[in-house]
C-alpha cells in the first residue's frame, strides 16, 4: 500500500539529515527507540553477514547426465527419430540385458539444451526375451508421442524399452522380480535401468517425472514395480494386465511371491503412486479381473479404471490405447523442467 504524502516527505527529510551528518563526520546518537530494538534482539542494529547475504540458490530441477556414456547404436529409424539400443550390464543386479531408447525431437533442440525430460519405461507382452514390442511398428508410440507433444497434449517423454526375461521359455519367467536363486531382474529394472538413464540423458530430478507402462505381461511389470518402488516411480499404466505372480520359479518361495504380488500390494496402502488400469471391453473375464483389482485399492495409492470399448487382448487394440495413456501420464507426471 502506498504511504500518505506527509509520511513520504517526513522520511525524505530524515534521510537528508542523516546524510548531512555523515558528511560532517558525525554520527547521530542512538535514539531511545534504537536502544529498545537493540535490547530486544541482542544486536547492535547493524545487519549481520547472514542477513545481508544473497538468498541461497533454488534447488535444481534438472539432473544432467552423470556418465559414463553407454555404447548406444541406432537399430531402427522411425518417422519421429531413431531408436537406439545398448546392452546394459547392471552393476547392482549382475543382470545383462538389452535396453532400447528413443529421445523426443525436443531433446536435440538447442532451446532445450538445459532442460530435463520425463522418462517413461515401457514393458512388452509375452516373454520379451531379446525383444520389446514397443520398438517396432506394431506399437508406434514414438510417432504418436511426437505428434501429441507437438499438439500440446502430451509431454515429450524419453522412452526406455528394456527386455523382461533372459530366456523365451515361459517356465523360466522372471516376472520383473528378484526370485530367490534367479537373476535379479527386479533390481535390474528398478535400479540399474534408471541409473543407466540418469547417466546418459538429461532428466527431471526426483521421481515426479518417472512413469511406467506395459501391456499384458508388461502390465503386471508396470503395476508391480510402481507399487514396490514408489521412491523411483510416480505413475503407471497397466494395460489389460494380470496381478498375481504365477511363474513356476516361485515354487517353494511363496512368501517372496506374495511380497512381489500387485494383488497383495494394492491393498496394503503403502505406495503413494497413481495408476490407470485398463481392460478391453470385449473380454468379460479381463474386465472382471481388472475391476476386482482396482476395487482393492487402499490410500495413498490411487487407481483410475478405463475400459476400451470393444477392446480385445490384441496388439492392434493396445495400439489404439496409446493416445489415451500418454495423455493420462502427462497429467500425472511432471513435464520437462529447466533451471533457466
Amino acid at each position: 500500500m502506498l504511504k500518505p504524502a506527509r509520511s513520504v516527505l517526513a522520511a525524505v527529510g530524515a534521510l537528508g539529515l542523516a546524510l548531512g551528518l555523515a558528511a560532517c563526520g558525525s554520527t547521530p546518537a542512538p535514539s531511545a527507540q534504537d536502544g529498545k530494538a537493540g535490547a530486544k534482539d541482542g544486536s547492535s542494529g547493524t545487519p549481520s553477514a547472514a542477513q545481508s547475504s544473497t538468498p541461497p540458490p533454488k534447488p535444481s530441477k534438472v539432473l544432467m547426465p552423470t556418465g559414463p556414456a553407454a555404447d548406444l547404436k541406432k537399430v531402427r529409424d522411425t518417422a519421429a527419430g531413431p531408436i537406439m539400443m545398448t546392452t546394459l550390464a547392471g552393476a547392482k543386479s549382475g543382470v545383462s540385458g538389452k535396453v532400447w531408447v528413443w529421445l523426443p525431437p525436443e531433446y536435440h533442440d538447442p532451446k532445450y539444451a538445459k532442460t530435463g525430460f520425463p522418462v517413461l519405461t515401457l514393458y512388452a507382452g509375452g516373454q520379451s526375451a531379446g525383444y520389446n514390442t514397443w520398438t517396432d511398428n506394431q506399437l508406434p508410440i514414438q510417432e504418436v508421442g511426437a505428434q501429441l507433444s507437438k499438439e500440446g497434449k502430451a509431454h515429450p517423454f524419453i522412452l526406455v524399452m528394456p527386455v523382461q526375461n533372459l530366456e523365451s521359455n515361459e517356465a523360466k519367467a522372471l516376472e520383473c522380480s528378484d526370485i530367490p536363486g534367479q537373476p535379479k531382474m527386479g533390481t535390474w529394472m528398478a535400479e540399474d535401468v534408471p541409473d543407466f538413464v540418469r547417466a546418459n540423458f538429461r532428466t527431471v530430478k526426483g521421481r515426479d517425472g518417472w512413469g511406467l507402462m506395459g501391456a499384458s505381461t508388461g502390465a503386471f511389470c508396470s503395476a508391480k514395480l510402481a507399487l514396490q518402488r514408489p521412491d523411483v516411480f510416480k505413475a503407471a499404466v497397466p494395460i489389460d494386465g494380470y496381478f498375481n505372480p504365477d511363474s513356476p520359479l516361485w515354487k517353494g518361495h511363496d512368501a517372496e511371491r506374495l511380497a512381489n504380488s500387485p494383488d497383495q500390494m494394492i491393498a496394503a496402502g503403502k505406495a503413494d503412486v497413481r495408476m490407470l488400469a485398463t481392460a478391453g471391453g470385449a473380454n468379460a473375464y479381463e474386465v472382471k479381473l481388472v475391476k476386482n483389482w482396482v476395487a482393492k485399492t487402499a490410500a495413498p495409492t490411487t487407481v483410475e479404471y478405463y475400459e476400451q470399448p470393444g477392446g480385445k487382448h490384441l496388439t492392434s487394440d493396445f495400439k489404439k490405447m496409446i493416445p489415451v495413456t500418454l495423455e493420462w501420464l502427462s497429467k500425472n507426471l511432471a513435464g520437462p523442467e529447466s533451471d533457466g
